[in-house]
């Protein structure tokens, strides 16, 4: 294992922590805040180690996906260690739990949050719990990929392990060109969110802190209401960002480049729209009655929808207090998510889509033994390899869930809660329902409970596999073995 060259990129990882987190220092010398100093000591620290740890180049830059899963995993613990320091520093969040939860529920764009009055944060952090919905949401070793020059395949082994979906493909030939490609294409729909949130008269820290919350569809609010309180322009801006940031990301670029046949085409984009609209259309017929009017509950079943679906989780209204069949569909929509290539969490619509297939190949081969016939998917046949990944990561997943679900059952509260807590976690959503529903937060949980939800939170974020691969014991084996050989070699004499 390339054990120098995890140690390099984590480095790295801790110095654009630390280069990003000077933007609440700035929100908090613009808002004359004395909690702007945590943010500047930890950046400061964070930069210290991150030098010490990058500054010798390693030997060989080239390393495999056992050596990306690893290196992304430890960059998500090592980010959200660092990114909880500020809050225990200022006091805010005393407790060292609680404090890690927030900070790893906003870089995993879950947005569950143990607040219970998040209008009592100072602006900078406010801003800062906001932008790691940003940070998380493309993810930061993508941002990396465009900056550090890696040999051979080690750029894709560690896109593979962080970017969501069933498979990972290049746009352009080089993999650091598909990476700076996805960020200005994340940036450019950030941009104009925020221009279009400043038209409907929103301040321009409300405008950036809901941009990013959208962007990363990540759903920390910087109210107590979330964005109950807002127009309905604005909600409606809102809305369709949502729904666009949970689009395969390989449309926007077939977009940007004229290729609108590509981009109309996708199967994935087609069935989670059509998704959305059904959903929405359901909602719809079922509210309009307690709602003030049509419009209102419009708009209610479309924010509530592409809020789920897309695991962002801001809300408008307490949809707990909805019928039992909508919150049934929102619950379905929480598993489903959004496109993969997305910025969405979830199973992914195109794991959902290819394990219906499977479904339907099955029960056709029943009928027809000697009929030999493919999956087709995006108008092109799948893979084995793909479907068999496909369904270990589903049977993956339920086990994850159920154990989770099973581990937080101690404490004793209803099977609503705790069924809803593990799905807003693991898909990264973040409101659920009953004592965790849109009003109410993950406070009630005791640390232990916590710390199972903060596992689910980061496996959901890395699709499972990266972050299981930390507990597998042959990981750790090659190390020490590793290191058994350095020591050897230091200890015998030169010939």
């Amino acid at each position: 294992m390339n054990t120098s060259m995890i140690r390099f990129i984590l480095g790295y990882v801790l110095k654009i922590e630390a280069v990003l987190m000077l933007l609440p220092c700035l929100t908090a010398v613009i808002c004359r805040e004395p909690e702007g100093i945590a943010y500047l000591l930890t950046a400061a620290f964070s930069f210290a180690l991150g030098f010490l740890m990058s500054r010798k180049k390693p030997a060989s830059s080239v390393f495999y996906l056992k050596e990306g899963c690893v290196a992304t995993s430890l960059s998500w613990v090592f980010l959200s260690l660092f990114g909880a320091l500020p809050f225990l520093i200022t006091g805010e969040i005393p407790s060292v739990t609680d404090a890690l939860f927030e900070t790893i529920s906003g870089f995993t764009t879950t947005g569950a949050s143990i607040l219970s009055d998040v209008e009592a944060l100072s602006y900078c952090s406010l801003f800062w719990r906001s932008f790691t919905h940003w940070i998380g949401g493309m993810g930061v070793l993508v941002f990396l990929l465009a900056v550090i020059p890696l040999s051979g395949g080690s750029h894709i082994n560690l896109m593979r392990a962080e970017s969501p979906g069933p498979s990972v493909g290049k746009l352009v030939p080089k993999i650091r060109y598909t990476a700076r490609i996805l960020y200005l294409i994340y940036l450019g729909l950030t941009l104009l969110e925020v221009l279009l949130l400043l038209a409907g008269h929103m301040s321009l820290f409300e405008a950036l802190t809901t941009s990013f919350g959208t962007a990363g569809t990540g759903g920390f609010g910087i109210k107590n209401d979330s964005l109950a309180s807002y127009s309905p322009y604005l909600q409606w801006v809102v809305t369709v960002f949502m729904i666009l940031f949970g689009v395969n990301f390989n449309a926007f670029y077939f977009l940007l480049y004229r290729k609108f046949r590509k981009a109309l085409g996708m199967e994935e984009v087609r069935c989670y729209l059509l998704i959305i609209a059904v959903a929405v259309g359901i909602i719809f017929i079922d509210i309009l009655d307690t709602a003030s009017g049509v419009f209102d509950a419009l708009t209610h079943a479309s924010f509530q929808v592409a809020s789920i679906i897309t695991t962002t989780g801001f809300s408008t209204v307490d949809f707990n207090q909805w019928s039992q069949s909508c919150k049934s569909i929102l619950v379905l929509l929480m598993f489903i998510g959004a496109c993969a290539g997305s910025t969405g969490g979830g199973i992914k619509v195109s794991r959902i889509v290819i394990l219906v297939k499977t479904v339907v190949k099955e029960l056709t081969s029943y009928i027809h033994p000697k009929n030999i016939k493919k999956i087709n998917f995006e108008k092109k046949p799948v893979e084995h390899e793909v479907v068999r990944s496909t369904n270990v990561y589903f049977i993956t997943f339920m086990i994850i869930f159920s154990a989770s679900v099973f581990a937080i059952s101690f404490e004793g509260r209803d099977l609503v809660t705790n069924f809803t807590a593990v799905a807003a976690t693991i898909n990264n959503i973040g409101p659920g329902l009953e004592m965790v529903g849109p009003v109410r937060n993950f406070s009630i949980f005791c640390p232990f409970s916590k710390f199972v939800l903060m596992f689910d939170m980061l496996a959901g974020r890395l699709e499972l596999f990266p972050l299981l691969i930390l507990f597998h014991p042959a990981v750790w084996k090659s190390l020490f073995i590793q290191k058994k050989k350095g020591k050897k070699k230091a200890s015998s004499p030169k010939s």
